[in-house]
């Protein structure tokens, strides 16, 4: 378990929509970066470290922030973009059978990941309901906090940790399946992204959140009283970025996709709770984070997770996925 203390509940609320960046007035080049709802804060000072290189010199950006399925959608259905940066693959794929992304977006060192994090608990101050495990979250008088799986990319890798913790644990697919059902049976609420159930959880609802670690370090520094727990048993989340055909016809954006793997903004990724992608910055001390027990992917294929593709048309299809049953759609 790791401690966070804080003071200040209002700074938490921020909402979510378009910010134009300061330096618009003297930009002779406009950049659209469309992203989920968690990483605002850590391109709020990445972006501002790009403007600063030559490739970045006059160059502003239009910035949206949302729940990464409804920002995936809302590109497909004509909102600007240049580069995407999304919750999980599946949403980028989603541009990419659109026509909007190219279909070797992922074909760098680094497969498109920019940033990795993993699924925690976030508890009240002092853990009054002793939260420490999986079979916590199911337990009576017990309510749990996460967002909606058919809006928010946080809400699936939630649903894919809770199901592979299971199955990590020994459970066959029905048993994960039905500890999923008693999970939900605990959720009373669900925000369409996950910084909007961080926002939720902040005003008191709840005794425990479902969430990235990074945003679990967010809400440390924005002033909820809360501590987060690492389980034994979690999945890696890997967050991608992609340039779309118009970002493609942009140097600058080329420059900023590349500088996104550069030591200072993965630093500032770092800073902001993410665990790095790159090796140099991830071996130092300052970004070594915790490692549960036993962390999966979702290609483990052991646990029954077979990738994105899969997972994506099992658990989440809109008309029968197995999340369907669970919730009601």
């Amino acid at each position: 378990m790791r401690r966070i203390s804080l003071s200040f509940l209002p700074i938490l609320v921020l909402a979510a929509g378009i910010v134009v960046g300061a330096r618009a007035a003297t930009a002779s080049t406009t950049l659209s970066l469309v992203a989920y709802s968690t990483p605002k804060d850590a391109y709020g000072k990445i972006i501002p470290a790009f403007q600063a290189t030559t490739a970045g010199k006059n160059v502003s950006f239009n910035q949206s922030y949302g729940a990464s399925g409804d920002q995936a959608r809302a590109v497909a259905a004509g909102l600007s973009a240049d580069i995407v940066a999304l919750s999980l693959e599946p949403d980028v794929s989603t541009l990419v059978k659109k026509g909007i992304v190219p279909s070797n977006w992922n074909q760098n060192p680094y497969h498109g990941i920019v940033t990795d994090s993993v699924v925690v608990f976030v508890v009240r101050d002092g853990n009054p309901k002793k939260i420490h495990t999986w079979a916590d979250l199911a337990k009576s008088g017990v309510q749990v906090i996460t967002p909606n799986p058919f809006t928010s990319g946080g809400a699936r890798w939630n649903v894919m940790a809770a199901y592979g913790a299971q199955r990590a644990q020994g459970k066959t697919d029905s048993q994960a399946i039905a500890y999923l059902k008693r999970l939900f049976k605990n959720v009373s609420v669900l925000p369409k992204s996950a910084r909007e159930a961080t926002q939720v959880f902040a005003s008191g609802k709840g005794d425990v959140l479902l969430t990235y670690e990074n945003e679990a370090i967010y809400a440390n520094k924005k002033g909820v009283h809360t501590e987060y727990v690492l389980p034994k048993q979690t999945i890696l989340i890997e967050n991608p970025v992609a340039l779309t055909k118009s970002g493609l016809k942009h140097s600058e954006a080329k420059a900023f996709l590349k500088f996104l793997w550069s030591s200072k903004a993965q630093k500032l990724f770092g800073d902001a709770g993410y665990r790095p992608v790159l090796k140099s910055v991830a071996s130092s001390a300052k970004y070594r984070f915790k490692q549960p027990k036993s962390l999966f992917t979702i290609n483990s294929k052991a646990l029954g997770l077979r990738g994105w593709k899969s997972v994506q048309y099992r658990f989440f299809d809109h008309s029968n996925g197995i999340m369907v049953k669970v919730i009601g759609h």
